[in-house]
């Protein structure tokens, strides 16, 4: 019998992020990785999608809308869902030979049963043949390389775009789950008030993404402090900047120029912002993740909880890049904390590993055949 590559048929695995989605092919590897946004004009259709429409947020015209179809992790435009889904299948499949695949998809572990019939149903209209579903952080543990499947106790903590995901995870289940929607859109959304707040400017959620990467940050660490000692000229009046002692940081010298409009004038301004200032823009969003691992600990059994104080707990997704989150959970919970290799691709690794190993692991997900929608299996 030909192999599903050479018949052109392909299974794939689908990372459907908030802020991107990864698209991984049977025998291809990940062949796409492009934002979640959709530009449609004033008639509904679809003109742009992925890196394109990305470039237009925030610079359309008034008959062009740059939009994320998911929200939170999950879907608030069924109709532009289904749009983009179609875009990047027809890119990640050869089109001449494009014939209808089983599809993986991860999901949330939090979403509702309509949220789940609204992604199969976007998958389904988009031209997959079967729907199986995932909770992401299973697909994350999997992708960390976590022991999914032995009795021992392994916790994962995924921040995405629109959620954050914790979990403690043995013999092939989710034991304890919490899913927050407080993740990389929150942490955006709180540096644009906190600036608009403070400083009277109004930014975009492009410039809110730059400003985190740049200098965004969950609690000072050493390496700020080495950095610091080894700048040439300190900031004038900020003396004991130089003072190698993480538990008590000095203020911030980083800064990064911020271009946006002022509030009052409506005028373009550029305005400096320190470390210091988004660190604690960022207070909010990272204590609501602090307070989602402590309750999944909390309701976590004894006996695996002695397995995470062994094996710690894995960071991943984009949030896990956040300078010095994993110091300030390892603080706040008195246990080993370490971010997985390449975070970004845990997910989508965890996704080919099910496509791949689908015989094995079809345990772990939830499907749909082509049927009617009433007969569509919506639960784990």
């Amino acid at each position: 019998m030909a192999s599903s590559t050479s018949s052109g048929t392909y299974d794939i695995g689908i990372d459907l992020g908030t802020a991107n989605t990864l698209v991984y092919a049977r025998g291809k590897g990940v062949v796409l990785n492009e934002p979640s946004v959709v530009a449609v004009n004033a008639a509904g259709d679809v003109i742009a999608v992925g890196s394109e429409a990305k470039r237009t947020i925030g610079r359309t015209p008034s008959g062009i809308t740059a939009m994320r179809p998911l929200r939170e992790g999950v879907i608030a435009d069924f109709d532009a869902a289904e749009q983009m889904l179609r875009a990047l299948m027809k890119k990640a499949l050869p089109s001449r030979r494009f014939s209808r695949p089983r599809v993986v998809i991860c999901v949330p572990s939090g979403i509702t049963g309509v949220e789940r019939r609204a992604v199969i149903d976007s998958a389904r209209g988009a031209g997959a043949r079967e729907v199986h579903l995932i909770e992401e952080p299973m697909a994350a543990a999997i992708g960390a390389g976590l022991p999914v499947a032995e009795p021992v106790g392994c916790m994962v903590v995924d921040i995405g775009g629109g959620t954050t995901e914790v979990a403690v995870v043995s013999m092939g289940g989710l034991v304890t789950a919490h899913s927050v929607r407080v993740a990389g859109d929150a942490m955006d959304a709180a540096i644009s008030t906190y600036i608009k707040k403070e400083h009277g400017l109004a930014i975009g959620e492009r410039t809110a993404e730059e400003i985190k990467i740049a200098i965004g940050s969950a609690a000072w660490t050493p390496e700020d402090t080495t950095a610091l000692a080894a700048l040439p000229t300190p900031t004038a009046g900020t003396g004991a900047e130089t003072e190698a002692d993480p538990e008590a940081p000095p203020s911030s010298p980083y800064s990064f120029t911020v271009r946006g409009r002022d509030h009052l004038s409506g005028l373009p301004r550029l305005q400096e912002i320190t470390a210091e200032e988004i660190r604690t823009a960022l207070t909010e969003p990272v204590e609501a993740i602090v307070r989602a691992v402590h309750r999944t600990l909390d309701e976590c059994p004894p006996e695996l909880s002695g397995d995470i104080i062994e094996r710690g707990i894995a960071l991943t997704g984009g949030g896990a890049l956040l300078r010095g989150l994993d110091r300030r959970l390892r603080q706040e919970m008195g246990v080993p904390v370490m971010v997985a290799d390449a975070p970004l691709d845990c997910v989508v690794n965890g996704t080919a590993k099910c496509v791949d190993e689908f015989a094995t692991l079809h345990g772990l997900l939830t499907g749909a055949k082509e049927q009617p929608r009433k007969s569509v299996r919506l639960g784990m």
